[in-house]
């Protein structure tokens, strides 16, 4: 396991702190959250080093570099192969009025050109602030089966009465399954304020997400 340990100039500091984070991580067995960090921290070494003019600091620079490469990429591996294996899982915590997992922000590690359909139960997708009544709730829905049919993509609703699982599956493998459903984010104060359209301001519920792969879960 790498170690941190840099000069105390601020952009050495920045890069210290995060790969510090990224040891306390990799440490605890939370890998993908390490690979995380280690890129991050890898990337501000890297500005400190176009930013070193003395060769011996360069020197150790790129050797320090050099470990937390190594470290990382042993690390992807890992988790690659976690997810041959079927063992892969990943949870995030979301904390209560806590900003910044918009629905890209959550789905786009997950979405790539490799996805052509996806999955969505949910038994509560019409909440409040998603829409009231039953009747508005099938007029919304009409409404952006036309518009995605207008960008090629085509929507397919279904209702049940014993639903009860929350989950989104991609048919890349990925299953992410979210405690409240994709009913986490609080109702904004008015049209005028943060988080209105902008959901990575959004203040959301207190929830967990769990992240799995497909030959973790049963077979779509």
């Amino acid at each position: 396991m790498a170690k941190s340990g840099l000069g105390q100039d601020p952009q050495s500091t920045a890069a210290a702190t995060v790969l510090k984070r990224a040891v306390e991580l990799d440490s605890e067995s939370r890998y993908p959250q390490a690979l995380v960090c280690y890129q991050e921290g890898i990337d501000l070494l890297l500005q400190v080093l176009k930013g070193t003019k003395d060769n011996t600091k360069r020197c150790n620079l790129r050797e320090k570099i050099s470990k937390y490469m190594d470290r990382a990429e042993n690390i992807k591996k890992y988790l690659e192969q976690e997810k041959e294996d079927g063992k892969y899982h990943k949870q995030i915590k979301i904390e209560e009025n806590a900003t910044g997992f918009s629905y890209e922000s959550l789905f786009r590690e997950y979405l790539n050109e490799t996805v052509t359909e996806v999955w969505i139960e949910d038994p509560y997708i019409r909440h409040t602030h998603q829409g009231t009544e039953q009747v508005q709730q099938s007029r919304g829905l009409q409404e952006i089966e036309e518009s995605l049919r207008s960008h090629g993509v085509l929507l397919e609703v279904q209702y049940s009465s014993s639903i009860h699982d929350r989950e989104i599956r991609f048919n890349n493998g990925w299953m992410i399954k979210i405690g409240r459903g994709l009913d986490y984010f609080k109702k904004p104060q008015s049209r005028f304020s943060l988080g209105y359209c902008d959901f990575d301001l959004r203040p959301c519920h207190e929830t967990t997400v769990d992240i799995f792969h497909k030959k973790h879960t049963k077979n779509i």
